[in-house]
């Protein structure tokens, strides 16, 4: 039987229509919230390719493309608040991202599946889902579920405004959100590893060094005040980010804390050394590393004059400043997982 072609929207960024022939109720059905520009634009390219072998293993798809950032938030939501039956995520990190907002928000009943089709794919390493279409869809598939936590981060936009988002993965501060910076206009001509490594040693070079002051709950309930002084801190419920780095090896997506990781190496070059260290995980052996189990966190720059170069990369995406507080919201969502 030959397997019917993928319909397209009439305008970008618009659901299909409800197509009968297709069978089932719409609520029924997995939805594919794809974005279309992932992978430097392949993801939009190669739809036509893919949709007709997700759908022999998963059966009648509903499409939902995405038409601009936060568009995926929007469409997961109505998703999760409608009881859809599972919705999967196509892209990077970034739609990932925007689709855990989006069902958390709905109120977290509907499963999310993944498709990683974009630059990164960390959060999926961490998960053990093999980057391969076959291996995406029979982690979806086989139905088994594992409850994430997430982040309930507040912090500031880059415009000053104070804004609220559910992370999954990683947030860093300091070079991280440099680096997310540089990679959105970095060639991918010889992939992402090189593109990650290459902003990384230039968002090193321009980095501050800054005194971070930070308010720590621990996994053991106590709370602390200290500052410290860094170019690097992240906040971990995943493993890997930047495109295989994996800062946080003990990390565990469903044990209810998160990991704190501080470089507290004062200097351009030692921090250089260390970005080797960090593609295997042995920098967590450095005496330079502060590392501790937490369940919340507030940060805030002692000298708000660094905050230019002092910023945030959540899940990937560069979303503005400190001064922040993240609080963990315990197996908040579903995902699908091998």
């Amino acid at each position: 039987m030959t397997e019917p072609s993928p319909r397209p929207s009439s305008r970008s960024g618009e659901r299909e229509p409800p197509d009968p022939a297709r069978g089932g109720p719409a609520a029924d059905r997995p939805l594919l919230i794809v974005n279309p520009n992932a992978g430097g634009g392949r993801t939009g390219k190669q739809l036509a390719t893919i949709r007709p072998v997700i759908e022999r293993a998963l059966g009648a798809c509903e499409l939902a493309p995405t038409a601009g950032p936060g568009d995926a938030i929007r469409i997961a939501r109505e998703a999760t608040q409608a009881k859809r039956s599972l919705v999967i995520a196509i892209g990077g990190d970034g739609t990932v991202h925007e689709v855990v907002n989006g069902v958390v928000e709905g109120g977290g009943t509907t499963p999310v599946g993944i498709i990683g089709t974009g630059t990164g794919g960390d959060f999926t390493k961490t998960l053990r889902i093999a980057h391969r279409l076959d291996h995406y869809l029979a982690a979806i598939k086989g139905g088994k579920e594992c409850r994430v936590d997430v982040g309930l981060l507040t912090y500031r936009d880059h415009q000053g405004a104070e804004r609220k988002r559910y992370f999954a993965n990683i947030l860093s501060m300091g070079v991280g959100g440099m680096v997310d910076q540089y990679v959105a206009n970095a060639s991918r001509t010889f992939g992402s590893t090189l593109a990650y490594a290459s902003a990384s040693v230039r968002a090193i070079r321009k980095s501050a060094l800054a005194d971070v002051r930070l308010r720590i709950t621990s996994d053991d309930g106590k709370t602390r005040t200290e500052t410290l002084a860094t170019r690097l801190a992240a906040i971990c419920n995943g493993q890997f980010f930047g495109s295989g780095m994996q800062v946080a090896p003990m990390a565990q997506p469903d044990d209810g804390r998160f990991e704190l990781l501080v470089l507290t190496a004062t200097g351009r070059i030692a921090m250089m050394l260390g970005m080797r260290q960090i593609y295997t995980g042995d920098h967590v052996k450095r005496a330079d590393i502060r590392h501790e189990p937490i369940t919340a966190i507030e940060a805030s720059l002692v000298d708000e004059r660094l905050t230019d170069r002092f910023l945030l990369d959540v899940d990937g995406e560069p979303l503005g400043t400190l001064p922040i507080k993240v609080e963990l919201v315990r197996a908040a969502v579903a995902m699908r997982v091998p």
